[in-house]
């Protein structure tokens, strides 16, 4: 008969009496199972089992080993409390037992405090004892610390532009700050523009091109830079002075204020440049030059020698169709040195009216570059198809929302079918440097039509405020509401979803791109049971199977270890997300835990996922598979999971057609139901958001060029 101790913690306290966790600093508990192990240095305790964090006034089930022991560790949000103690489990066990098996104590901490703790004393056999490691009562217990219950936000590493060495990176400047390059001041909400991450310019995000000093933090004597001073002779070194400043000013490097009473900064005694003592070194060496004005020149230039080739190499095509082509390799024949082909008479002299550069401003010429509409993954175009604007729909019901924007059930008014649009906030979409995903996001959209288990986009458009899906309505909700219901899902239908999954995740990397963002909340299940994968905003395109990327980001409790280890990675990322969403499908739990996200990732770097013994030996064996920490070995990068044991059932051919029949079928009551999808969504108000009209008319509306469009398929569901 194996004893186990039922542990719970209800109280932490400095003082005697002070209800600390409430009233100060909200702390909570990290517990840490170790066990003894024999070395060549003696004894060492090593912990097997996943951290575990208990709420307060709740309890958990642990094994009575011969030399287990228990590291509690109380800790608060702000990091500024960390005390601890250490109890040997045979000895808690003994005093239980010599207390009618039932203990009350104040464990002592080091430095600080105490802990109550609560202990009972079981055995295996008994009726209770049932509710231990590993079997399907302790399997609910540790569901209830642990347990699916809330929706989980994707996170993504800021994306860097990199500009004459700088690492520019969308930034929420929490003090007026001002432009280092046009002076002006840097307005608006959220991520008002851009700073370099290494010399800490701070800069408008409309000013990103007008930038022609090097960083000096990276570079300065590259070959580049060297010709860059020779070509602009641009090296004129500031000459700054300490300066005592009689009002408020501004750090013309990283447009920051000046801080103190006397001797705030550094003033160049020839432009009168004002920086902080610590962006001295930081300045570039351009002293008497405004960047704006420069950038201006410099794309008139620029302007000026297009027209030149232009005209150039017409005037030349004009000789060859007087005189006669000229073969490749044939006397009379050079490179061209402005349209870098091999041209006829590339040696002669420019037409008078060509020669030289104009200060005066660009040519009498249109030089507008000409926008091609952006090629779409099998989407032919069609210049009839009718366009639609949100006037076209009725929003009838809000299905979720996040920071991003708002997803409504919408009746196209001329036909009454039903869509769902997502709405994204062209304001929130540009400050989070997002543009580039959401093109993304609706490029991997329209390869839908190609799988039946990505959700079809049907059509994009925009507003002056707003930019707007309109995909088919999944009237069947996700897994992750669903999984919330009935705890977690039966064999027979964790494994139908995941072979349809691993159907569209195959899709999409014999595409070339990389998923990213795969979870519960992101599968959906169509009126008939069958998955459908959605929202592709975390894509990577263009991935062959030689590319890597190196980009952070992903749901917390999904991402890969080598994201985390910052290495580069490939598909084998989504090969990790499928067996944390595996674990979850089948024991209604997560694989990894902790208490925040470096507690979370720590137990995703290092810790073994714990696998209860009622689990069938292929479902452990799959797990462990894609669990494996070495990217190249991984289940689904290393051979073919079509064929693993879990799947021996599956008729592979027949469920990519859909022929199988689903294991669970939603209950709807029309094909505008919306009974499953989350209460707090549904019961809102379906509206959009409302945006900051002077924000909005600041809005580069260029950016969203090439976003809307209509597949073909929407003609025929549209009707006439």
């Amino acid at each position: 008969m194996s004893p186990f101790l039922r542990i719970g913690f209800s109280n932490f306290e400095i003082d005697p009496g002070l209800a600390y966790h409430e009233e100060v600093l909200n702390p909570y508990c990290a517990v840490y199972m170790k066990e003894p192990i024999d070395t060549e240095k003696g004894q060492v305790y090593k912990q097997k089992k996943p951290t575990m964090y208990p709420p307060w006034s709740t309890t958990f089930d642990a094994h009575v080993h011969r030399g287990r022991i228990m590291h509690v560790m109380v800790k608060d949000r702000t990091a500024e409390l960390k005390s601890e103690a250490t109890v040997a489990l045979d000895l808690l066990a003994t005093r239980c037992k010599k207390e009618n098996g039932k203990l009350e104590i104040w464990l002592e901490l080091k430095p600080q405090g105490r802990l109550l703790m609560e202990a009972r004393y079981y055995l295996e056999k008994s009726d209770t004892a049932g509710q231990t490691e590993g079997d399907p009562e302790s399997e609910r217990e540790r569901e209830g610390l642990f347990a699916l219950h809330q929706r989980r936000g994707a996170i993504k590493q800021a994306k860097v532009h990199v500009v004459k060495c700088h690492e520019f990176s969308a930034t929420f400047f929490p003090q007026p700050t001002f432009c280092s390059v046009c002076k002006e001041f840097v307005w608006g909400l959220n991520k008002q523009g851009y700073q370099c991450r290494q010399c800490n310019a701070a800069i408008h995000k409309k000013c990103i091109d007008k930038v022609i000093a090097k960083c000096t933090g990276s570079a300065i004597n590259s070959k580049e830079t060297m010709i860059h001073k020779e070509r602009f002779k641009i090296d004129m070194p500031h000459r700054f002075k300490v300066h005592n400043y009689k009002s408020p000013t501004f750090c013309q490097h990283c447009g920051t204020l000046l801080w103190g009473l006397a001797k705030q900064g550094l003033k160049c005694e020839e432009c009168s440049m004002n920086v902080h003592h610590k962006c001295q070194n930081k300045v570039a060496n351009l002293c008497g030059i405004n960047q704006k004005l420069m950038a201006e020149a410099l794309a008139i230039i620029e302007s000026k020698q297009q027209v030149r080739k232009t005209n150039l190499c017409s005037f030349r095509s004009d000789i060859i169709g007087r005189e006669g082509p000229v073969g490749i390799g044939q006397p009379g024949t050079l490179p061209c040195s402005f349209c870098n082909t091999m041209c006829l008479f590339a040696d002669l002299p420019l037409p008078t009216e060509l020669q030289g550069v104009s200060w005066e401003g660009p040519a009498d010429v249109n030089t507008e570059p000409l926008t091609k509409e952006e090629p779409l993954y099998a989407v032919p175009k069609k210049d009839h198809q009718p366009k639609f604007n949100i006037d076209d729909f009725t929003l009838h019901k809000m299905l979720g929302k996040g920071s991003f924007g708002k997803v409504f059930l919408a009746e196209l008014k001329k036909s009454g079918k039903f869509f769902a649009v997502k709405a994204l906030k062209k304001d929130v979409v540009l400050m989070d440097d997002d543009v580039e995903c959401t093109m993304v996001e609706r490029r991997v959209l329209s390869l839908a039509w190609e799988n039946p288990f990505l959700t079809q986009l049907y059509c994009t458009f925009q507003t002056k405020e707003n930019l707007f899906f309109v995909m088919e309505y999944l009237n069947g909700g996700d897994l992750m509401f669903h999984i919330q219901s009935c705890h977690k899902f039966d064999l027979h239908r964790a494994t139908f979803y995941a072979a349809e999954i691993i159907c569209g995740l195959q899709f999409l990397h014999s595409k070339g791109i990389i998923y990213r963002d795969l979870k519960l909340d992101n599968v959906l299940l169509d009126s008939e049971g069958h998955i459908k994968i959605a929202d592709f905003g975390m894509c990577k395109e263009n991935m062959q199977e030689d590319s890597r990327t190196s980009t952070f980001c992903g749901t917390p409790d999904y991402i890969a270890p080598e994201i985390l280890l910052g290495q580069k990675y490939s598909s084998s990322v989504d090969w990790w997300s499928f067996g944390v969403l595996l674990y979850e499908m089948l024991i209604g739990q997560s694989p990894f835990h902790g208490r925040d996200e470096e507690e979370l990732f720590q137990s995703i770097r290092t810790d073994t996922p714990l696998y209860p013994r009622w689990l069938p030996k292929d479902s452990r064996d799959i797990l462990i598979k894609l669990f494996v920490r070495e990217p190249e070995e991984r289940l689904g990068v290393k051979g073919n999971i079509r064929k693993h044991n879990f799947f021996h059932s599956t008729d592979w051919n027949a469920l990519e057609k859909r022929q199988v029949e689903p294991p669970f079928r939603p209950t709807l009551t029309s094909p505008s139901d919306c009974s499953n999808f989350d209460k707090e969504f549904i019961n809102e108000k379906p509206r959009l958001s409302c945006a900051d009209r002077t924000l909005i008319n600041s809005v580069d509306q260029t950016m969203f060029r090439n976003f809307s469009f209509v597949n073909p398929g929407m003609n025929r569901i549209a009707g006439p």
